[in-house]
Order: structure tokens, then sequence, then C-alpha cells
């Protein structure tokens, strides 16, 4: 039977998080390398080749050299996706009451709906 220690599980979640960890950084370096505009493709290339050939110290010199460009990049995608977001719900939600309002307020006065129509689309409105 396969006994397994204390020290040998604590090890093995230890190397498990250690990998789980370097593949966080490695897909986080990809991420940024190819949504950089500025970097050329053969600069791209030569990260990538030297990703698979000598992993940990590529991504070691990548964070210290591209780091700070590596933050404010994410910061930048995240404002964008952010904004528009916030122009999708803005455009699917309308501008609240004001805007049903004043909707209501132009089929009353294109004759479409009557007064006493509009006066209960009013207080539902306000209500």
């Amino acid at each position: 039977m396969l006994a397994i220690s204390f020290w040998n599980a604590v090890w093995l979640v230890f190397i498990s998080f250690m990998f789980i960890a370097y593949l966080m950084v490695l897909f986080s370096i990809l991420v940024d390398l190819f949504s950089d505009h500025e970097v050329g493709g053969f600069a791209k290339a030569i990260w990538v080749v030297a990703l698979l050939l000598v992993p940990l110290l590529t991504a070691l010199v990548y964070l210290i050299v591209r780091g700070g460009g590596m933050a404010k990049r994410t910061a930048a995608r995240q404002a964008t996706a952010q904004a528009e977001v916030n122009s999708y719900i803005r455009d699917v939600a309308g501008a609240g009451a004001a805007s049903e309002l004043a909707r209501a307020a132009e089929l009353h006065e294109n004759g479409k709906i009557s007064d006493e129509e509009f006066a209960a689309l009013k207080t539902k409105i306000m209500a």
C-alpha cells in the first residue's frame, strides 16, 4: 500500500501551488505581450521562444523589464471594458423616469394618447 507522509503531502501541495501560480504569470505575460501594439512581431516571437526555452528566467526578466507598463496596460484594458459596460447599461436602461416621462409627453403632444392615459402614465412613472 502506498503511504504518503505528511511532509510529502505538504510538498505536493506547495509544488502544485507554485505550478499553478507560474501558469497564471505565464498567461498574464502572453496576454500582455500580444495585446501591446507597440511591440513588433519579431520582438513578440523572440519573447515567446525565450518563454519556451528558458521559462522561469524569461518570465522574471519580462516582469522586471515590462512590469510597470504591464500594469498600466491592464488598467487601461479594464477601464475600457468598464466604460463599454456602463455605456451598454445606459443604452439599455435609458435615462430612467425622466426619459419615460418625456416619451409619454411626446406621445401626448402628438395625440397618440389621451389626457387620461397621459395622467395615468405620469402617475405610474412618478410612483
